[in-house]
């Protein structure tokens, strides 16, 4: 008993001084973690989703050749249910709850169940696929066990790290490891566009949406992935940090139902040793601007394609990735610090943090049933459709939101930016509309695609 309370006087010892330890006493190493996860493990639960996609009813029948050779009622899309099971994180005792958006991002029907075997219905009330985050909010809920948040920027590698989630759905798991590194991005994530700390704590299918608590008892990441060619877990996992959460979390509470990230309208590269060295730095540090939009709140602060951004806000950035991150977390609204170097010249730069502006008007169009592509939507290029859709700063023009039933058996993709129809210029939507209209028995759409062009060609 002595025991046990020296150790849980010692945690909050810790915790007061808001730093992290290893065990100092063999009575501490003897107890081990139990006093952390009974504090932070019922903030964990498990997430029971059920996602309604469209299948076929054979798969032999997906074949252009057979649907040709047996006609249309074969294979025709039917509803498939699949059940989708991952953990999350409950950071509010009203029910807000953290977990993946590939988990419940397109869910029809979400169950939650707490360490004590209650259930909850939920709804996803503000998601965004890109960064893998959703946020919940439990029906009927109210005194609820939650988990505090640690500022991630402070964790460091090395430290004790704990994973708690439904591996496989075995139940709740807890496993151990430590912080193996931080600000990973791109092709050491899989992900080119996250940003995530790296932990050697193992994780599972169904760990995704689960907590990585620091021996505090602090929430410094989501367990979101890992890098394996077996499936299960090789000791290389990834976790969105706390404080990105923590902004998602912000924004749901104000009532938003979609993520809002400041615009940068900057591509960027990252500084490798041979651009270094033909900048004339001695250091490969910080992310090379190689495009910036006309409106882009950068170019409005002073910043010039070719310059150098090193840190944001104090921070040190080396891909578009983390310049992302600061700038989300910082949030709209507000003004971030942008440390550039030009040549010998450094500047420190206060940048707006603003929403990809509508200019022009998106005049998003779903084509009708007069023309030859029903159900096929298209929007006028702006900056806020380039951040959605990913498309490159200098893109103009018409892009396909949505291929449609039609749109998509003719090979468009949602992404494609329409150049021209049976060599007819397009500019904006109703051009599209128009040249669908009446086009006659062929049909050529030229496209750029990931800005190469693409010629679809076809007979109706």
């Amino acid at each position: 008993m002595l025991r046990a309370t020296a150790f849980a006087l010692s945690l909050l010892s810790a915790s007061a001084a808001a730093e992290t330890r290893v065990p100092r006493s063999q009575a501490e190493i003897s107890l081990g973690f139990a006093p952390v996860v009974k504090q932070a493990a019922p903030a964990v639960v498990n997430i029971y989703a059920k996602i309604v996609r469209e299948g076929r009813s054979n798969s032999l029948f997906s074949d252009p050749f057979f649907q040709d050779f047996f006609g249309g009622g074969f294979g025709e899309p039917r509803p498939r249910v699949q059940n989708s099971l991952g953990s999350g994180v409950i950071l509010t005792d009203d029910g807000y709850v953290v977990s993946n958006y590939h988990v419940v991002g397109s869910a029809t029907e979400i169950r939650v169940v707490t360490t004590d075997r209650r259930e909850f219905s939920a709804e996803v009330v503000l998601g965004d696929q890109e960064s893998d985050i959703a946020i919940l909010r439990l029906k009927d809920a109210e005194a609820l066990p939650s988990i505090d948040m640690r500022d991630s920027d402070l964790v460091e590698v090395g430290e004790l790290a704990l994973a708690i989630g439904n591996p496989f759905g075995v139940g709740q798991t807890v496993s151990s490891g430590i912080i193996s590194g931080l600000a990973r991005t791109g092709t050491a994530t899989g992900n080119a566009r996250g940003y995530f700390i790296q932990t050697d704590a193992a994780i599972n299918p169904g760990n995704s949406g689960g907590a990585l608590i620091d021996v505090n008892g602090d929430l410094i990441g989501i367990n979101t992935s890992i890098l394996t060619r077996s499936g299960g877990s090789n000791g290389i996992g990834f976790a969105i940090p706390a404080n990105l959460v923590a902004e998602f979390l912000r924004q749901a509470q104000a009532g938003n139902d979609s993520f809002v990230s400041p615009w940068a309208g900057m591509a960027g590269q990252h500084m490798s040793a041979d651009i270094a060295e033909s900048l004339g730095l001695v250091i490969p540090q910080g992310v090379v601007i190689s495009d910036l939009h006309a409106l882009s709140p950068l170019a409005e602060a002073g910043l010039q394609v070719g310059d150098v951004v090193t840190h944001v806000d104090g921070d040190e950035v080396n891909s578009p990735a983390e310049m992302k991150f600061r700038m989300s977390v910082a949030g709209v609204g507000g003004t971030s610090v942008v440390t550039r170097l030009r040549g010998e010249d450094r500047a420190e730069l206060e940048v707006a943090l603003v929403k990809a502006p509508e200019v022009p008007a998106a005049e998003v169009t779903t084509l009708n049933d007069e023309t030859v592509m029903p159900g096929l939507t298209v929007s006028r290029i702006n900056p806020a459709v380039i951040a959605r859709l990913g498309l490159l700063l200098s893109q103009t023009g018409v892009v396909v939101v949505d291929a449609g039933r039609y749109g998509g058996r003719s090979g468009l993709r949602p992404g494609d930016v329409v150049d021209g129809i049976n060599g007819a210029r397009v500019e904006r939507p109703a051009d599209v509309v128009k040249a669908l209209t009446d086009p006659g028995r062929r049909i050529n759409l030229d496209i750029l695609r990931g800005g190469r062009p693409v010629s679809l060609r076809f007979r109706l």
